[in-house]
């Protein structure tokens, strides 16, 4: 079988397996970074959704910047993110100040992602807006990756963030649409989620669409396959498969390992039903060493 299926035994994986361990986060440019972010009070999504792979990327000069602060007004069973109905207020220098760090990393390629903020009339949409401009002011060569929030369907709010040129606008549908109403916040919904991916191809058609799928949640093959269906309906270019990993004992737990193999098979499945990139790997975070991927896969749709 291409997977272990730790639930059809009656028991819940505990000790991971190998292919799944990664090495703990060093090395110099880790370190530099780590001081840079806390010195201008930046929230990264490596740190706070407690990242296997944040030294790999770290070091390799990959960031992913969490904007809007460290706390979600959803709360949903796989993040580690902490939440709250009422988080703090925006911080109206954030723009500058993360333009600012990406300038200083010499970053290639960045990821702004986000906490979920229901609290706000947009939910802070013409904040990415903001970042990305200041960020294409001060670090014009930096490919630029947003990864939202559904915000809440609203297909203007869509239309804010991709007015400001993103250069890949990601959004991720997380599982298949029977696990959703489980493992995401019940304002989540799946078919919303599809919604936004088809808002953002309407209404900028060059720029590149995402989405990340976790396995490992008791999804199954046939439901998988229907997902990809489903994006490719609505014309997404790049989807990410990924390992569940339980942040704490209140998480969700793992129902599978999800072998080394069954990744490459979502892969090839991938690539067969049109998507124009897919990283697929135990160790795969939608952010996972982004640029280099977004990079491979235009020079690979280009030849």
């Amino acid at each position: 079988m291409l997977r272990q299926r730790a639930k059809d035994r009656g028991e819940v994986p505990r000790r991971l397996p190998a292919w799944i361990r990664a090495p703990l986060p060093g090395g110099e440019r880790y370190a530099d970074i780590k001081t840079r972010l806390r010195d201008r009070d930046l929230h990264t999504v490596c740190e706070e959704a407690q990242c296997p792979n944040i030294g790999e990327c770290w070091n390799a000069g990959t960031a992913t910047l969490m904007l809007m602060g460290d706390t979600c007004t959803r709360t949903c069973r796989f993040c580690a993110v902490k939440s709250d109905r009422a988080p703090p207020p925006l911080d109206a220098d954030e723009p500058r100040k993360a333009a600012e760090q990406v300038a200083l990393m010499g970053l290639d390629y960045v990821v702004l992602t986000s906490v979920n903020r229901d609290d706000l009339p947009d939910g802070g949409a013409a904040h990415f807006a903001d970042v990305i401009r200041a960020i294409r002011v001060a670090s014009p060569h930096t490919l630029i990756e947003v990864l939202t929030p559904d915000f809440q369907g609203v297909a203007r709010d869509v239309a804010t963030v991709l007015d400001a040129a993103p250069d890949v606008f990601a959004h991720n549908v997380e599982t298949v649409e029977a696990l959703t109403p489980t493992l995401r916040d019940r304002r989540a919904h799946y078919r919303q989620s599809l919604a936004v991916l088809q808002a953002a191809r309407a209404h900028r058609p060059q720029t590149v669409t995402k989405t990340s799928i976790m396995l490992g949640i008791g999804e199954t093959q046939a439901q998988v396959e229907q997902t990809l269906a489903d994006l490719r309906a609505v014309d997404c270019d790049a989807v990410t498969f990924g390992q569940y990993l339980r942040p704490s004992p209140w998480h969700q737990e793992v129902l599978e390992f999800i072998a080394p193999e069954a990744f490459a098979h979502w892969q090839q499945r991938a690539a067969e039903l049109g998507f124009r990139y897919c990283a697929s790997g135990p160790l795969v975070r939608s952010s996972y060493r982004a640029g280099e991927f977004y990079l491979r896969g235009l020079v690979n749709a280009k030849s």
